[in-house]
């Protein structure tokens, strides 16, 4: 099959499309109050998930430049929920307006180096910003508040995840499995396990 190629306006419009179906898709998600997806698989039983970047790695475009938009912002997600654990959903966001307000520039004869820069330099705002205002999380109430909300509003599964950090520490590595019961439980593995 030969190589499609596309240059341009018609390039960045398309890699536009695709990005923004993808946060279209994953935006439902934002904050406590979001609401679910159903994702099809094409076996098994649908999966039902407010995870902004579950929602974000199923999706594939069948046009190939629109689903490289897609694929961008897959990454974003993907490196958020790698580096951080949480906030998906959110930098999906951000990255389908930093994109759709820089397209706005270039197409306008910005150069999109200087424009590279400029976000480059409003991150450094930001992110000092953040740092300034962030309150940290102290003791198990606090812990057990911010579990919750990442566990769709669910404070018995809050409390556990509070009750695990307590007994691993904050750099203890946590997992969270599917049980075969109806009941929420926590298992403290001590030292390495092999399956």
């Amino acid at each position: 099959m030969a190589k499609q190629l596309m240059f341009d306006d018609t390039a960045r419009a398309q890699l536009k499309d695709g990005l923004s179906q993808l946060a279209e898709a994953v935006k439902v998600t934002l904050g406590p109050t979001g609401k679910n997806v159903i994702l099809y698989k094409s076996w098994g039983s649908p999966k039902v998930t407010k995870d902004g970047v579950t929602v974000s790695k199923e999706i594939e475009l069948p046009e190939p430049f629109k689903n490289m938009g897609a694929k961008m912002i897959n990454e974003v997600a993907s490196k958020t929920s790698d580096v951080v654990g949480d906030g998906t959903t959110t930098s999906t966001i951000l990255a389908e307006a930093i994109y759709t307000e820089g397209l706005k520039h270039v197409t306008a004869g910005a150069n999109p180096m200087a424009i590279q820069r400029g976000i480059s330099k409003a991150v450094e705002v930001v992110t000092k910003f953040i740092q300034e205002v962030s309150v940290p999380v102290k003791g198990h109430s606090d812990i057990a508040k911010v579990a919750t909300i990442s566990a769709n509003n669910n404070p018995s599964v809050g409390e556990i995840l509070a009750d695990a950090i307590d007994k691993v520490g904050s750099d203890g590595v946590i997992e969270v499995e599917e049980g075969k019961g109806m009941e929420n439980e926590l298992t403290v593995v001590e030292g390495m396990q092999f399956d």
